[in-house]
């Protein structure tokens, strides 16, 4: 393992956290009524039908060229979102829209991560949530202290 000096470590970190944000922070946003951004669902119509986040827009990731610029304000914020930890899919569209001029950040554990530690989903059969699996949130906390 090669080894880095603590200054470069910090500026990849720093650069991190300006380009990510996860699944509790941007349920608090949302929760808070009135969001700096808008969450944007990059999955197909199939997924985006099994769940999304309430008040995402659906944009799967092909479509982005041709349909960002009729659905998104290009001077608001977008966080882009896909399955989960294990797909690319987030990253994909967040770089699609930043050559578009969008200001856009990836929310990581995507909407696998937003199910397990129990925020509110819809489907087309309505709301629904999941209690908070123990493995990915607090139990008996009000936030897990990060």
């Amino acid at each position: 393992m090669s080894s880095t000096t603590p200054a470069a470590a910090a500026a990849h970190f720093r650069a991190s956290l300006a380009f990510h944000t996860d699944v509790s922070d941007v349920a608090a946003e949302l929760a808070s009524g009135d969001p700096a951004f808008v969450v944007l669902d990059s999955r197909s119509t199939e997924s985006w039908d099994q769940g999304h986040i309430p008040g995402a827009v659906h944009l799967p990731t092909a479509l982005i060229p041709e349909e960002a610029g009729r659905l998104l304000d290009r001077s608001v914020p977008v966080v882009t979102y896909c399955w989960g930890p294990g797909c690319n899919g987030a990253t994909r569209a967040a770089l699609a829209l930043a050559e578009l001029g969008y200001q856009v950040r990836e929310m990581l554990g995507g909407f696998e991560y937003w199910v397990r530690e129990g925020f509110e989903f819809e489907t087309w059969e309505g709301r629904e949530r999941r209690p908070a699996d123990p493995l990915t949130a607090p139990v008996d906390a009000v936030d897990c202290g990060c």
